[in-house]
């Protein structure tokens, strides 16, 4: 249970969508692409960033919003990874319990071997500094927190609402969506399987669909016609954008498009991946952390994705120090080249700043004057 603090605004004066001068938000992209240079560029642009604390504990996460603060007075918020122990053991227990972790460890040790490292057969779980998270975030509140792989408890919404930050809940699916808004939520990052990276689905367990973003979004709009919100996933052209808004979003988040920013913290070795035209294919797999994420296909995927378990967070405590090891060394085969599946796409606006982007994109989707 969050320690609830005095209510210090009305439900009216969280923010939504609406709200913003342009409904675009720079997706979380957790790991370091998005920086507070990106997060505070994408404010200035009339959007909305979000820190991706998924990977940070309480402290990192208020040493990044402080920096944010010390960039912009933009509205922005923080996303946070909502990990379930019971969900993460019984998909673990489900393909074979720890046994199948060290299976999957034996099987990538020569690469790690390759790379000069040693990973650990058998991870414990971790969630990541949770609770610590969404307390401090209660105790020093930011305009929005958004939550992925979960749907938030309604003590742990009211407790945020209550202290003026609109929640988010991002879904995969129309029964997730629902939830969600019986939860409390106030607004939706409609998540489809285009988007890259991991997927807000919320059972460890759960197999990818192929549903496209503008059918997603569709179907969420009918059976929810007045919840705002934003349509994810391969969004990297105004005509992207448009077709989804048409489709019904209230906004749209982007992430791939802003990867090859200059704010962004995307690596050399990430950038000039995204660029290479040996690479052809974008797949969900889970090799890299035990949950499905959209990657690009590089020779660890096309190696290890059929063996890796659903084992999340194991696999991603057990792979990092190898993927690591790969980006410090250059060596594009291995390290996860999370991107969308429109990423080809996103090659117009490599290079370009992150604010323009975010006014190109959506003033010419929406015929607006840029300003």
């Amino acid at each position: 249970m969050i320690e609830r603090l005095p209510r210090v605004r009305d439900r009216r004066d969280r923010l939504l969508p609406g709200h913003l001068r342009r409904p675009v938000v720079g997706a979380p992209m957790a790991g370091g692409p998005t920086t507070p240079e990106l997060i505070a560029a994408v404010g200035e642009a009339g959007g909305l960033g979000l820190i991706g604390s998924g990977y940070l504990d309480a402290a990192a996460t208020r040493e990044e919003i402080d920096r944010v603060r010390a960039l912009t007075d933009a509205p922005f918020g923080v996303n946070v990874f909502l990990v379930d122990r019971d969900d993460s053991g019984a998909a673990l227990a489900a393909a074979g319990g720890p046994e199948a972790v060290e299976r999957y460890s034996a099987a990538i040790a020569p690469v790690a071997e390759r790379l000069g490292i040693t990973i650990a057969g058998r991870p414990d779980f971790t969630d990541f500094d949770q609770a610590a998270t969404l307390a401090s975030l209660v105790a020093e509140p930011v305009d929005v927190v958004s939550f992925t792989f979960g749907i938030p408890g309604r003590d742990v919404v009211e407790a945020l609402q209550e202290v003026g930050t609109a929640v988010v809940v991002t879904v995969a699916g129309v029964q997730d969506a629902r939830r969600a808004v019986e939860a409390g939520a106030d607004w939706l990052s409609v998540q489809s399987a285009e988007a890259g990276g991991h997927r807000s689905t919320t059972s460890v367990g759960e197999e990818p669909d192929s549903v496209t973003t503008v059918d997603l979004v569709r179907a969420v709009r009918a059976a929810l016609p007045d919840v705002p919100f934003v349509a994810a996933g391969g969004l990297s052209t105004p005509e992207d954008v448009a077709e989804a808004l048409r489709a019904g979003a209230d906004g749209v988040q982007l992430g791939t498009v802003l990867l090859r920013t200059p704010e962004a913290g995307t690596s050399a070795l990430y950038r000039a991946a995204l660029a290479d035209p040996r690479l052809t294919e974008s797949r969900p797999t889970r090799c890299y952390t035990g949950r499905y994420a959209r990657a690009l296909v590089n020779g660890f995927v096309d190696e290890f994705d059929a063996l890796a378990p659903p084992a999340y967070p194991h696999l991603h405590v057990l792979t990092g120090p190898m993927r690591r090891a790969a980006t410090d060394a250059g060596d594009a085969e291995v390290p996860p080249l999370w991107a969308g599946s429109r990423w080809r796409a996103a090659d117009a606006y490599a290079d370009r700043p992150a604010a323009e982007v975010v006014v190109e994109l959506w003033d010419r989707a929406t015929g607006s004057p840029s300003s």
